[in-house]
């Protein structure tokens, strides 16, 4: 048989190119500045193979193998058969577990337990019976031991490890193993014999080994599931070009502060589920750990009737999951000519509007105070449906009056100071009732008559004064505890 690719580069001229390594932008010369992406100093020489008219005519032998063309109506629908991982937030993240013919990428910041989390998945799958292979540019074999040493109770034998940087060699392995998952850790440090000399992570590489991926993913003889993981930039993006997204299936984001525990999964593209879905893990010695009730792990408990000035409780809603979320504010008196604003998981100028609004409408002065906010657990707030619970956890914490535990808050607060209903609010209050809440603060005409949720006391206010007023009505025969407050404070 003749080798087709070694007939085609024979024919074919090898050429320099520059291309950008954030966005694949290509150049015939070098350039200081990407004109694509705007970045400096990111090109990079690289060897192409330029095709002649004889190689282009030889490539045509690849065609001889097409499929026949169908009718949609006579194409066998598929229900995509899926591999339940057992890890729970993995699963729902993926939208019910590994769907057999898919091909995810999986991307974050180095350190973000890319590698582990695919482990602790490869480990799960083998013990239910299917095989796989964790292919490796990037680590020896004794590293990955190491690791699977550490955070596996014990190493089961479904699963095989290739310290490769060979795709070729990879796809050999596939077809000795006939594996069921294929892990490949990372995309980037991978090539094809075909497509040398341009570099492992070019985009012609990049590009070339995801294609060989996906043809082994899709087989219809053969299916496989196929997991990628790939390098993140310094702008936190997905590393390659956009092609590569588009490509997959299923795109995976782990989204972490690095000196923290807390770790999310978040699915910015699914075919197989929902987009937008996200779940927890918590960072430990053994691994990553699927925070399964994440409304117990982002609230402090307390006993009942215990209040802390401060604290206050809201809903929000990650993917189609509602949280149960605890705010947390300090406020002190400053010595400095400018206040002091912290919001470590809130954007600042949110942080400084909110406190204007509290300062304008709610008639509290701000000016001589300095101004913390948190949330327990680190949970990072981009939505508007918290603003009610920052400014009350702040009103809290000025008055030294704590709320009761059993409260939340779900609003929007606008610069007028009235309150604006949020999206998706029967499903917050539905988390509330299920987690024993007694009442819940929202906006007025947030609900319609006829919605009824048993055992939740709904109070639909106009303004933040309202809410400030009823609040401290109804909470003045409170017990004192952690901040407790006066009568006339």
């Amino acid at each position: 048989k003749i080798n087709i690719d070694r007939v085609v580069n024979k024919m074919a001229k090898i050429k320099s190119v520059f291309v950008c390594e954030e966005c694949g932008y290509e150049s015939p010369k070098w350039m200081g500045k990407c004109p694509d992406c705007s970045n400096w100093n990111t090109f990079n020489e690289e060897q192409v193979v330029q095709q002649n008219k004889a190689a282009k005519e030889a490539t045509k032998v690849r065609q001889l193998s097409k499929k026949p063309i169908k009718k949609l109506s006579e194409v066998k629908s598929s229900k995509s058969d899926r591999i339940v991982t057992g890890i729970n937030e993995f699963d729902r993240v993926m939208g019910g577990g590994i769907v057999k013919d898919s091909i995810t990428i999986i991307t974050a910041r180095p350190g973000a337990g890319k590698s582990t989390l695919l482990l602790q998945v490869a480990d799960n799958i083998a013990q239910s019976g299917y095989k796989v292979i964790y292919a490796s540019g990037e680590e020896s074999d004794s590293q990955i031991k190491n690791r699977a040493d550490r955070i596996l109770d014990k190493i089961d034998d479904n699963i095989w490890v290739v310290q490769e940087t060979s795709m070729d060699n990879v796809v050999d392995a596939v077809n000795e193993i006939d594996p069921d998952l294929l892990i490949i850790d990372s995309i980037q440090t991978f090539t094809m014999e075909a497509f040398l000399p341009a570099r492992a992570g070019s985009p012609t590489q990049t590009m070339e080994c995801a294609n060989e991926l996906l043809r082994i993913a899709k087989d219809d003889k053969r299916q496989r599931a196929v997991i990628i993981v790939g390098q993140m930039t310094k702008a936190d993006e997905l590393a390659g070009l956009r092609a590569l997204e588009h490509l997959v299936d299923t795109v995976l984001i782990i989204e972490c502060d690095t000196d923290e525990e807390l770790r999310g999964l978040v699915s910015s593209k699914n075919r197989f589920g929902s987009t937008g879905e996200s779940g927890f893990f918590q960072m430990s010695e053994r691994g990553m750990v699927s925070i399964d009730n994440p409304s117990e792990f982002f609230m402090t408990k307390r006993e009942e009737g215990e209040v802390v000035s401060g604290s206050t409780l809201t809903v929000i809603k990650e993917g189609s999951r509602p949280i149960i979320t605890e705010i947390e504010s300090l406020v002190s008196k400053t010595f400095t000519p400018y206040p002091t604003r912290i919001g470590e998981t809130l954007g600042k100028d949110k942080l400084n509007t909110l406190i204007s609004i509290l300062e304008q409408r709610g008639g509290i002065g701000l000016y001589d105070k300095n101004v913390i906010i948190k949330t327990t657990g680190g949970m990072r707030i981009k939505e508007q449906g918290i603003n009610l619970a920052v400014i009350m956890s702040i009103v809290s914490s000025v008055k030294q009056r704590g709320i009761e535990a059993n409260i939340a808050f779900i609003a929007d607060v606008g610069l007028t100071g009235e309150l604006k209903k949020v999206p998706s609010l029967e499903i917050r209050v539905k988390e509330l009732a299920r987690m024993g809440f007694k009442k819940v603060y929202v906006a007025k005409d947030s609900f319609s008559k006829d919605v009824n949720i048993p055992n939740i006391k709904i109070m639909a206010m106009k303004t933040l004064n309202d809410v400030i007023a009823d609040v401290y009505r109804s909470t003045a025969h409170y017990p004192k505890g952690i901040g407790a407050w006066d009568e006339n404070p």
